[in-house]
């Protein structure tokens, strides 16, 4: 196919060979399958912030990283150069993610190059060679919705480990890949599949975000809640509570056993109702701001 005007200065750089075709077009970038040398692997080319109807919300954004700061200071005014800078940075989210995670040994797809605002990256596929299927186009029996929803979990225990929240982790941004067995032909014919979370923009720091503890209950509950309808077992596990409780106490590591039950302790903080009074505030605080402005008008 006709390759599209983002991938024009890729192909230029010799970094794609030829476009194969659109993949899917998401909330906030089109994904294309392309030829590299020998090898296939997809090409997300993120849209423009007006173009997207996925929300920069400040939860994900606040305390992400820029180059300088005239940055900071340009994207807290709303300038032209701010929202720039702010796109900039919300491209780079997930590619910093990604390397970070592939290093920390969690299954994302494998970054290779980011140019002019688009990420080529790893073709995650099935036991065909396609496009992996998402989680949400697959029944499971029970017994496999306990093993990925296990496997799932010890993903987000290596993501935390490593000072990451997904942020927005469901059945709709986790693949069902198909790994061969070493020594065996990429037939299918031996191998398992395995789930490949994806699709990382909006992912923020454990340490450094006052949101990052109810993203990632959020994360774990959905993961339950979806597994729960192929074994109902797993809606009375607790794995957000235990998960956050041993990491903020520092007991959390790839190793650590897990329960999938949490039983608060008398007199801890519930960080979430703090939270939402702080968020309360803030609101009444913008708000009266707005009225003396307005009086002032």
């Amino acid at each position: 196919m006709k390759a599209p005007p983002r991938l024009q200065s890729l192909m230029e750089e010799g970094l794609i060979d030829t476009v194969v075709r659109q993949l899917m077009s998401g909330k906030e970038a089109m994904v294309y399958v392309v030829r590299c040398g020998d090898e296939t692997r997809c090409a997300k080319i993120y849209k423009e912030a007006t173009n997207r109807s996925f929300r920069q919300a400040v939860d994900y954004t606040e305390n992400r990283k820029v180059k300088n700061s005239r940055q900071a200071r340009a994207m807290a005014k709303g300038s032209k150069f701010g929202r720039q800078a702010q796109e900039a940075a919300w491209q780079s989210a997930e590619v910093d993610a990604l390397y970070r995670l592939a290093a920390a040994g969690v299954r994302v797809p494998q970054p290779y190059n980011f140019h002019d605002g688009v990420l080529l990256m790893e073709l995650v596929t099935d036991a065909h060679g396609d496009a992996a299927p998402r989680l949400n186009d697959v029944a499971f029996s029970r017994e496999q919705a306990l093993k990925h929803h296990a496997t799932l979990i010890g993903e987000v225990v290596r993501m935390l480990c490593a000072g990451v929240v997904h942020g927005d982790l469901s059945e709709f941004n986790i693949l069902l890949a198909h790994v061969h067995a070493e020594g065996h032909a990429e037939d299918g014919s031996e191998g398992e599949d395995v789930p490949v979370i994806i699709d990382l923009p909006q992912a923020v720091d454990a340490a450094g975000n006052n949101h990052a503890q109810r993203m990632l209950m959020r994360d774990v509950a959905n993961l339950r809640d979806f597994f729960g309808q192929f074994a109902p077992e797993l809606l009375k596990t607790q794995y957000g509570p235990e998960l956050w409780s041993l990491y903020q106490s520092g007991l959390l590591s790839n190793d650590t056993p897990l329960t999938g039950r949490y039983q608060r302790i008398e007199g801890d903080v519930d960080m979430q109702a703090v939270m939402r009074e702080i968020d309360d505030a803030r609101a009444e605080d913008a708000a009266r701001r707005l009225r003396m402005q307005t009086a002032a008008n």
